[in-house]
């Protein structure tokens, strides 16, 4: 049996930062991913927003490593040249009865550690966006664009420079937790033993967990999926920077946002299924968009959105219930040294990615 230090089970946006961060701090590192590329579930399935940190409650690892990944990713991508714009966003009230929502927003991001959001009322909001239908909306700055995938190509250049190999076409099949070994067995036979295990595998991280022998079954949450369409406008995008609705329960709302050659796109919506394969865009969900749109920009013209693409949440926290903070899962939570399970890691995944990454290689050590 294949002897090997550190092993990283997925090669999305975390499980590549993860594997980065353990690669730099000296470790030898196999990333196993079951499909043949990078990043081809969640980490290409979503909004590319870096996020200022706004939302999530006080104290939570989601307000916490979003605010410091946040910097970091920004800092990042400025030093490899990936492909960036800290282009702001707006998030809108559309009806005096928001108004409350938008000041709480303020209060939870300044609790968060977000200090340059700015309140502006209906003229000030349209100044700056003259297509806005609103009575009022709050300004972040900090929020930005990026190309998530060239940042997964440093990470993934990172990783390989410092001795890392990522394994593609090797699903784990099974994992054995005894006596303090961790042993791995993929899909095509080969067995490993190493002394450190990271479960980024996404979507699929609760139900690998589950099969993890001499793991407790208590240590694994319930996985539940929401999905989320997008729809893209046709022409020229009307809007300079991102616009969001006030939050909706289970998301945000059907937000507005951009792509570094300026494509907006509308989504996503929430649909809760049964299953992380069900990627299917519904033309006919497309219908409700307009109505959600034009409460921000009534001059959508009819028939200018078409389908675009799905991606799913890797909730777990289900409908009707408050939305789940991150889980990162090392020995004090199950009991198994050297074995790091991230469940829940949802937005703001991506643009926590770099500090999740640190506090998983800090458990580790």
């Amino acid at each position: 049996m294949e002897q090997i230090d550190s092993v990283v089970i997925g090669a999305g946006v975390v499980g590549l930062a993860v594997a980065r961060a353990l690669a730099l701090a000296g470790h030898e590192v196999l990333v196993l991913e079951s499909e043949g590329a990078i990043g081809t579930g969640t980490s290409s399935r979503n909004s590319e927003v870096i996020h200022a940190g706004i939302y999530y409650p006080q104290g939570s690892l989601k307000a916490r490593l979003c605010v410091a990944g946040r910097h970091a990713l920004y800092a990042y991508a400025a030093e490899r040249g990936i492909g960036h714009r800290r282009c702001g966003k707006l998030i809108v009230a559309t009806q005096p009865s928001q108004l409350a929502d938008l000041e709480s927003i303020m209060a939870k991001a300044r609790a968060n550690g977000v200090d340059d959001l700015v309140l502006l009322d209906r003229d000030e909001a349209v100044s700056m966006e003259p297509q806005l239908s609103c009575v009022a909306a709050v300004h972040s700055p900090s929020t930005g664009i990026i190309d998530s995938h060239a940042f997964m190509l440093a990470l993934q250049g990172d990783l390989e420079n410092a001795g890392g190999v990522v394994a593609f076409k090797s699903p784990v099949v099974g994992v054995r937790l005894h006596g303090g070994a961790i042993e791995l067995e993929t899909a095509d036979g080969t067995a490993l033993r190493c002394a450190r295990l990271v479960n980024a595998a996404g979507l699929g991280a609760p139900a690998l967990a589950r099969a993890f022998e001499g793991l407790p079954p208590t240590a694994v949450p319930q996985a539940y999926f929401a999905k989320g369409s997008y729809f893209v406008l046709g022409g020229r995008a009307p809007f300079g920077r991102l616009i969001y609705p006030v939050p909706e329960p289970g998301g945000l709302g059907v937000h507005l946002t951009l792509d570094l050659g300026g494509q907006a796109k509308f989504g996503p919506d929430v649909q809760w299924v049964d299953s992380p394969d069900d990627l299917v865009v519904e033309p006919a969900r497309g219908d409700a968009f307009y109505a959600e749109v034009r409460k921000y920009w009534p001059a959508l013209p009819d028939g200018a959105l078409s389908a675009g693409y799905a991606g799913i949440r890797p909730k777990i926290s289900g409908p009707g219930e408050p939305a789940a903070d991150f889980v990162i899962q090392g020995v004090e939570q199950h009991g198994v040294r050297g074995l790091v399970n991230l469940f829940g890691i949802e937005s703001p995944g991506l643009t926590s990615s770099l500090e999740i990454a640190r506090c998983v290689a800090d458990m580790l050590e």
